[in-house]
């Protein structure tokens, strides 16, 4: 199978599911073919079970094997699903979360990496299934980071208030630049390629996220310029997907965080060149090219997810290591985001019942499964694929699907409190 072939029969499954689950199931979207996926992949090993001769896991796993999750995710159909996220995220609401946002995207995500770590530790050792503590790291570095893929495909659909949906956005846009760092530095730790060093660490996420930061507002400027001394829709798409393409190829060899540049450069055209550069006519073909772009992205890689289930450990113990990984997870998120909270409301006050949301609206996705399929091919790589499937897996359905009633019960019960008090 070419990679012709493979991405054919991604788009066509993801077109029959996607129209079973909208037409005789009505599960959202991205939720729906997650489910589905995982359950077609649950049927494929359970008839491989049955018929052993019928090869369909093999088919699959050859399937997958040709898209390399790891590679179609992080060197493609991400700088397209940042950047189209990122388009849509209101600039005023996220400045004025600014703090919040920043602490929450750097010191949030190393204290969850150091949490998770210790508690992931301490469980696959009761498991039988002991991970030294530099693996732990690199897996607190890969689930720390809310994934900006998952939460904005989810939030657009939950009717979160501005506010609050611009400080979540905005969080997983930023420390999903930060989280791939960290992950890269703890990697080569962890398998001897450097030796680690505080300052040496330092100085690389300095380099990569502020130099990628940097970067991203150059592109976005540029483009901004650009598209502002003409009016042609088609060039001015073409000038979009050359910031996303080019940008993003540009920062690997610039060795600065392209997940941030493209973040930064959609946030900036997205909020001037789009609101400020283009005709009406202009406008409204880019946003609909970049939400069809957004859409069809978001339906193979939630596809993915789902099939991605032959890949990992079904034994008892890899499976209970990963349900009690969601408890560690969690708790993890709810003091990462507890901390700055709690010195940031000195400051300025919260959104009431805003901390409840930013806790479950905290959704974990295929950057986190990427980076756990990157590790090298080992029995601590199956334990930590197996628990990092497992938290996506529960993050995607079960947060995502209930993140909006969360912010409805929590912030629309508070806005009722304060209404009732006055």
């Amino acid at each position: 199978m070419n990679p012709f072939d493979a991405a054919a029969v991604l788009i066509v499954l993801a077109a029959i599911l996607g129209y079973v689950n909208y037409r005789f199931i009505g599960l959202p979207h991205t939720i729906g073919l997650t489910i589905i996926g995982a359950l077609a992949s649950l049927g494929v090993v359970g008839a491989d079970a049955v018929w052993p001769g019928a090869g369909l896991g093999a088919s699959v796993r050859a399937l997958l094997a040709e898209v390399d999750f790891h590679t179609a995710l992080m060197e493609g159909m991400l700088s397209f699903l940042l950047f189209a996220g990122a388009l849509h995220v209101d600039l005023a609401n996220l400045l004025s979360r600014k703090w919040a946002v920043s602490a929450m995207a750097t010191v949030g995500v190393l204290v969850s990496t150091i949490i998770v770590a210790t508690g992931f530790w301490v469980v696959t050792g009761w498991f039988g299934f002991p991970v030294p503590f530099a693996w732990c790291l690199v897996f607190g570095a890969l689930i720390s980071p809310t994934d900006p893929v998952a939460v904005l495909g989810i939030l657009k659909r939950a009717r979160v208030p501005a506010t609050l949906e611009a400080k979540v956005a905005g969080e997983s846009l930023f420390n999903d630049g930060v989280g791939v760092v960290v992950f890269a530095i703890l990697l080569a730790a962890a398998t001897g390629a450097e030796e680690f060093s505080l300052a040496h660490a330092g100085e690389l996420l300095l380099l990569e996220a502020v130099g990628g930061a940097v970067y991203g507002l150059i592109l976005g400027w540029v483009a901004y310029r650009a598209m502002r001394a003409i009016d042609e829709h088609n060039l001015e798409i073409l000038i979009s997907l050359a910031v996303v393409m080019g940008g993003y190829a540009l920062a690997h060899r610039l060795h600065v965080s392209g997940p941030l540049a493209m973040a930064v450069a959609g946030l900036f055209i997205g909020n001037r060149a789009i609101r400020h550069a283009m005709s009406e006519h202009s406008r409204q073909t880019m946003t609909q090219f970049w939400s069809l772009i957004d859409e069809i992205l978001n339906s193979v890689l939630f596809l993915l997810i789902g099939l991605e289930v032959v890949a990992i450990a079904t034994d008892p113990g890899h499976l209970m290591i990963g349900l009690v990984a969601i408890v560690i997870v969690l708790l993890a998120r709810a003091v990462s985001v507890g901390l700055p909270i709690l010195v940031l409301s000195w400051f300025r006050p919260f959104t009431p019942g805003a901390y409840p949301v930013l806790v479950w609206g905290g959704l974990r996705g295929g950057i986190s499964i990427a980076l756990a399929l990157s590790l090298p091919a080992s029995d601590i790589q199956v334990t930590i694929l197996t628990a990092t499937y497992v938290v996506v897996i529960f993050s995607v359905i079960v947060q995502g699907g209930t993140v909006g009633m969360a912010a409805r019960y929590f912030v629309g019960r508070k806005a009722g409190e304060a209404e009732e008090a006055h």
